[in-house]
């Protein structure tokens, strides 16, 4: 069985897919951007989208029940690596010890061409 998440403090999904979805005591966070989700506009550079990011991840969180710190697995995509030392810094102000496992990819495009998306899972248990 699997329930879907929303939340109004986070970006209306902009394609076929939830915000999140809980299966048993996980809840897997679609990938975020940096959209305000009341203008759905764009941050402007790489520390504005960053911060936006994790805090429509949080909401999402929130409306499932749960914080960042349950987040076990994260995903963060760039369009340029010589960003990955930023997310980082800034991603320490939103995740603590012990921190989720995850990956950093580089990529050719985001969608409405963001800079970053961060997606997560995270368990309930």
């Amino acid at each position: 069985m699997k329930t879907v998440i929303q939340s109004k403090d986070a970006p209306a999904a902009i394609g076929t897919y939830s915000q999140a979805v809980r299966a048993g005591d996980t809840v897997y966070l679609s990938g975020q951007i940096g959209l305000d989700p009341a203008s759905m506009q764009l941050a402007e550079g790489i520390e504005a989208q960053t911060h936006r990011v994790f805090r429509n991840l949080a909401a999402v969180a929130d409306a499932a029940g749960l914080g960042l710190d349950r987040a076990v697995r994260m995903t963060v995509y760039l369009t340029d690596l010589a960003h990955f030392a930023r997310v980082n810094e800034i991603m320490a102000q939103y995740v603590r010890e012990p921190y989720p496992a995850r990956a950093a990819v580089g990529v050719a495009g985001l969608p409405r061409g963001a800079l970053v998306e961060i997606d997560a899972i995270l368990h309930a248990g």
